[in-house]
């Protein structure tokens, strides 16, 4: 008889690690670009805007929506599963296991709202084109905006590298305390450094451009 759920939670990994993980990266260089001001922001989206539009939604179907509705269904399942104890034990590995459903939780709602707001309601039925003065505008405008992209950007990455050495757990990769210790090391460093990143990029908003 085939295990499904082995099977399951293994796919449920490794399609968090590359959709998630993927549509992070992309989302987080592209706006880093918005450092260098609007030009440099607005020139990465051009970019974008070059890809045929049915290639450009096959992408966002198969590669982001399917990949993501299953991460997020099954994730809950796993989440309703799970008995999150570390005020009891406190070790790292225990918040850790909680932060990733705790971010789950949020991230869900939080990922309606953006991508809802964004993609569908601005660009999809508006037809507003995204550029460095819409997004400016959308993150300036209320302070309770910039504060729930924030913490939602930083629950991603948090979740995102986290989950590259649940990831590596659940593959068998990992199969030492030791080898776990250094891979929650460097997921530490790498969630730091993303997170330095975003905060950057998302202050930068608030200065003026010459």
């Amino acid at each position: 008889m085939i295990n499904t759920t082995f099977y399951a939670r293994r796919l449920h990994s490794l399609v968090g690690l590359l959709a998630l993980g993927g549509f992070l990266a992309e989302h987080i260089l592209t706006n880093a670009s918005a450092l260098g001001g609007p030009e440099a922001l607005n020139s990465k989206l051009a970019m974008m805007e070059l890809i045929p539009k049915p290639i450009f939604l096959g992408l966002e179907v198969g590669a982001v929506a399917i990949p993501f509705l299953f991460h997020a269904i099954y994730g809950i399942y796993i989440c309703l599963q799970a008995k999150n104890n570390p005020t009891n034990y406190g070790y790292l590995n225990n918040w850790n296991f909680a932060f990733q459903r705790w971010t789950a939780w949020f991230l869900i709602p939080f990922l309606i709202w953006h991508v809802g707001y964004l993609r569908f309601y601005l660009k999809g039925i508006q037809g507003v084109h995204i550029n460095y003065q819409l997004i400016q505008s959308y993150i300036t405008s209320n302070p309770i905006v910039f504060v729930l992209y924030l913490i939602g950007m930083l629950a991603a990455i948090f979740h995102f590298t986290n989950g590259i050495t649940t990831f590596l757990m659940t593959w068998g990769v990992l199969k030492g305390p030791r080898a776990q210790k250094v891979s929650g090391l460097l997921s530490l460093l790498l969630c730091i450094g993303l997170s330095l990143v975003t905060i950057a990029f998302m202050v930068s908003y608030y200065i003026p451009m010459n």
